[in-house]
């Protein structure tokens, strides 16, 4: 497959290349039409996206749901599949299903799931990010707080076990954590996220070192203050932490994303943290994990006004990074591709448009609509 008059974005910057060739589920070449040879020209099928924004497919690293299903209720190879048809409609073509804090069996489940699948990247999933139980009660969001508990050492085991592959990201609140845990977890090589916390400076300062980043930034976290400076304080003074941010405008200010952005540049990405209406245009609400969440003007919300997750798609968040946020168009779709991909390190084969990576790429028109999306090499247009 050849893609050309394509304004080329490679997960770093836009290049002076137009073309890219692809090779079954690679990309082979990337260059301009007129290098093409005769022979490449006819055993290709030629796409003309006549200037569009050619990007690396986007990476979700909290996804909970899409698509009218969502993980902690359909555990399932069927579910991650609807809920990879639906991302690649808005550009994403791999993420991180999230199972929000539950029982231990669940937890085990959703392992035996992924490891069931043969090849799990074949439908976008990269592994699991499993948020909670091991979190703060007074920062539970919408997470039941029954459920809230210190895992067993069994299952801190079990999850290292599954290996980095399964689990890529665990989301636990740095006050609640045993050090022995988190030694655990970290020699698997599974990244681990400081969230639903209400930790001060100096609690998120003892644990550092083993902690990678900060799951949602703002939400369900203690605040910056001037005699407190709590998580977020702390993730902003530091130089090494990443974090991901849901741009929808309702889980924070858009201002307030500006200003993270500011301070940790590169240190922060794009999630969605999207629940089953994302990508739906009927559903009016839905049951997250025995909570009952309305779907009301693009927000989820339970009756008593706690957000529930997101509906937002990651295209409207690279859309919002622009044109709300005051992002130049580069950095927004870093924050969608190679930050992501970095920060779970498989920017080896994604995040990028380079020779020998997998063939995962979004073009879209001046209106930020996905036009098409090619996931492992296979087109699908809108």
């Amino acid at each position: 497959m050849i893609i050309k008059n394509a304004k080329i974005f490679d997960g770093e910057k836009f290049i002076d290349k137009n073309t890219v060739l692809i090779e079954d589920k690679t990309i082979k070449k990337i260059l301009n039409e007129n290098e093409l040879s005769q022979k490449e020209i006819s055993d290709n099928e030629i796409i003309d996206i006549q200037g569009m924004v050619l990007s690396p497919g986007f990476i979700d690293l909290q996804l909970n749901g899409c698509g009218g299903v969502l993980f902690n209720d359909d555990t399932s190879e069927n579910a991650l599949k609807i809920m990879n048809e639906t991302n690649k409609k808005f550009g994403c073509t791999s993420f991180l299903p999230t199972l929000i804090t539950s029982p231990d069996n669940k937890i085990l489940n959703a392992l035996e799931v992924l490891k069931n699948i043969d090849n799990p990247e074949e439908i976008g999933v990269l592994g699991l990010h499993i948020e909670g139980p091991y979190i703060s009660v007074e920062k539970k969001g919408i997470h039941r707080p029954e459920y809230i508990r210190i895992l067993s050492d069994e299952i801190i085991q079990k999850i290292a076990d599954s290996g980095k592959e399964i689990t890529r990201l665990i989301t636990i609140a740095p006050e609640k954590a045993k050090i022995e845990h988190l030694k655990t977890l970290r020699k698997a090589g599974i990244k681990i996220n400081m969230g639903h916390s209400n930790a001060t400076y100096d609690q998120c300062l003892e644990k550092k070192e083993y902690y990678d980043g900060g799951t949602h930034l703002y939400n369900a976290m203690s605040p910056l203050e001037s005699r407190n400076p709590g998580l977020v304080g702390f993730l902003f003074n530091d130089n090494e932490l990443s974090a991901g941010i849901i741009v929808d405008g309702f889980h924070s200010e858009f201002p307030a994303v500006e200003i993270a952005k500011k301070i940790m540049k590169n240190r922060l990405y794009l999630i969605t943290d999207a629940v089953s209406p994302a990508g739906t245009t009927d559903m009016k609400e839905f049951m997250f994990e025995g909570n009952r969440v309305l779907y009301q003007n693009g927000k989820c919300i339970s009756p008593e006004g706690t957000l529930g997750g997101s509906a937002l798609v990651m295209i409207d968040g690279v859309k919002n990074l622009v044109q709300k946020v005051n992002q130049p168009l580069e950095e927004a779709l870093r924050m969608a591709t190679s930050y992501p991909a970095k920060f779970i390190s498989v920017e080896d084969r994604y995040g990028y448009i380079k020779e020998g990576f997998i063939a995962d790429l979004t073009y879209f028109d001046d209106n930020f609509k996905i036009k098409g999306t090619i996931s492992k090499g296979n087109l699908q247009t809108y």
